[in-house]
């Protein structure tokens, strides 16, 4: 080697070890707790941050390079951090709004909902609406002594209102019970309830007493004959539960929110906040399939994958089925406490499979509501043709099924197999199994419902979260269920069917890592790994080693996003 080349190449090595050496000051220092990456379950001591991406995560030793004056450092004092909770199904803008309105969400009787009310119109204009949500009548330790179909009449709801008219949306949000001056509002009443009952089509009914007249219950689409009296909000209160939406995913350690299901106003909404810095939770939005224009409109445009990484849109949302408090969830057999009946499909599953069609063409994920073994069952065919016909745009289709909560034991290897997200919320079993049973009797609770691990076993990957406003916006209280399948007063002992309980890791990875995979980010999010974006959750207790008694006592302390603490408890 001639002697030019050899100094060259001498003078490039010491360069390299130089730049090697080089200081790097980070912007912020995390240490003196337990670190979980959620990458092959791996703890590290330390993270080093810049600007909002992660630059170092392992042993303290490590971090000399990263020391410089102006480092923030944090000391866990023995807190526990972990990625960023992910919110993976969830309705953003409900959320807000039901800090707005009547929350309704832990009554315990028909007459503390009929309180509420009282104590709302005590301050109302007369002819003002009442609005709110979260009953449920299964959840109720005290049951009216009139029932049909078992469901409350609206006779003491009425008396208490009878200038207001008055609708409240049951937990779910697939069913709504109105008083009277609300029905007589929208034109409801026995000689109508025919006619309006035809115009209505298939996935809407209108319950009605023994001499046939409406209860104040209507089901699924029969909602919309009162709620388009309802007066929209207005930009102020849009506004309002925006933040207050934001505020909250921040007290429970939330970086990231699926919205499940927006409109054209709530996108141009989020657009508004994110031009004006406020849009402090990173949404990935799916396109409500309510609104066939919006999404031909996307269609056209294609996806939106946001640089910033705070507003990404790329997914549909469609509706399928109800739900199984109201009985609504379209079963391939009678519910077991209503023989005469199998719940509905609310939309066509020729427009499923159309709209999974377009999705592989246009590049759009496709999230589809099924909570019944019928519903689930048949959106699965349809997915299934769409793949066959497109094999090639179907290779990374990321397809979702939302719930995914009772599935015939068929159907628990397809998700697997052809690669099906079951975006489920673990909460609802702490919240319906007790009840659950009813509606769908022993063996098809036991064959079919929750079926977490055996989902796992199959393949799938399960994107976890709360279903908010259905649920509280608790991760925490979801990651309880996941690892107990118990109520959240600890019954029964040992969990329902505990065969499919998570562990705490598969729990973390469901509300961290796999659901950043569930939205095609766990390159940029999900696990805390060099290069990507520095999102945490700060615990005041260990939630991988902790007993189960004290799972639900564990608070968040602080929530990091982009490197920049954006909550903390006082």
């Amino acid at each position: 080697m001639n002697r030019w080349l050899y100094l060259t190449l001498l003078s490039l090595t010491i360069i390299t070890i130089q730049c090697s050496d080089k200081r790097i000051p980070a912007d912020l220092i995390i240490k003196g707790g337990t670190i979980y990456t959620v990458e092959s379950a791996s703890i590290v001591e330390a993270v080093a941050v810049k600007g909002d991406t992660i630059i170092y995560a392992g042993d303290l030793a490590g971090l000399s390079k990263y020391e410089g004056e102006r480092t923030k450092v944090i000391d866990l004092a023995g807190k526990t951090m972990t990625p960023g909770f992910i919110e993976g199904h969830g309705h953003f803008m409900g959320l807000g709004y039901n800090e707005l309105n009547l929350d309704l969400m832990n009554i315990t009787s028909y007459e503390e909902m009929v309180e509420k009310v009282k104590e709302a119109v005590a301050k109302a204009q007369p002819g003002q609406w009442i609005v709110g949500r979260g009953w449920h009548q299964d959840k109720w330790t005290k049951k009216p002594e009139k029932l049909i179909k078992g469901f409350q009449t609206h006779q003491l709801l009425s008396e208490v209102s009878p200038n207001n008219p008055v609708f409240l949306r049951h937990a779910s949000g697939h069913a709504g019970f109105a008083n009277a001056k609300a029905m007589q509002l929208a034109g409801v009443n026995q000689l109508s309830v025919e006619k309006l009952g035809k115009n209505l089509g298939e996935g809407g009914e209108i319950l009605l007493d023994e001499l046939g007249n409406p209860t104040g219950l209507f089901n699924e689409r029969a909602q919309s004959l009162i709620t388009k009296y309802i007066p929209d909000n207005t930009a102020e209160t849009d506004e309002q539960a925006l933040e207050l939406a934001i505020a909250a995913s921040l007290r429970n350690g939330i970086t990231s929110f699926h919205d499940a299901g927006v409109s054209r106003e709530n996108i141009e909404l989020f657009r508004k906040f994110k031009a004006a810095g406020k849009l402090s939770t990173r949404l990935y939005v799916m396109l409500t399939g309510f609104d066939s224009e919006l999404l031909y409109e996307w269609f056209k445009r294609g996806p939106e994958i946001d640089a910033s990484n705070l507003l990404t849109i790329r997914a549909i949302k469609l509706n399928c089925d109800g739900a199984l408090g109201s009985r609504g969830a379209w079963l391939l057999e009678p519910y077991s406490d209503r023989p005469d009946f199998s719940g509905m499909a609310t939309l066509s599953m020729d427009t499923v499979l159309k709209i999974s069609r377009e999705g592989l063409r246009y590049g759009f994920q496709v999230c589809s509501h099924a909570i019944g073994d019928r519903a689930n069952k048949e959106i699965l065919d349809r997915y299934e043709v769409a793949f066959s016909e497109n094999p090639d745009k179907a290779i990374n289709h990321r397809y979702r099924i939302e719930h995914a909560q009772h599935l015939h034991p068929n159907d628990i290897p397809r998700f697997g197999k052809m690669g099906v997200i079951p975006a489920m919320q673990a909460i609802h079993l702490s919240s319906d199994r007790s009840w659950a049973i009813d509606r769908l009797g022993e063996k098809r609770i036991k064959e079919g419902a929750y079926m977490w691990q055996s989902l796992l076993k199959s393949g799938a990957i399960i994107v976890n979260g709360t279903d908010v406003p259905v649920e509280p916006i608790n991760p925490i209280a979801s990651f309880y269920a996941s690892v107990t399948r118990q109520t959240l007063t600890g019954q029964p002992e040992g969990g329902y069917e505990p065969a499919e309980k998570m562990t705490r890791m598969q729990a973390l990875r469901s509300y961290t890592l796999d659901a950043a995979y569930g939205a095609f980010e766990e390159n940029i999010k999900g696990s805390i790994k060099v290069g990507k974006l520095a999102d945490f959750v700060v615990l005041n207790k260990d939630l991988l080693t902790v007993p189960d008694s004290e799972i639900l006592s564990t608070e968040v302390a602080m929530t990091i996003l982009g490197g920049k603490i954006l909550y903390e408890k006082k």
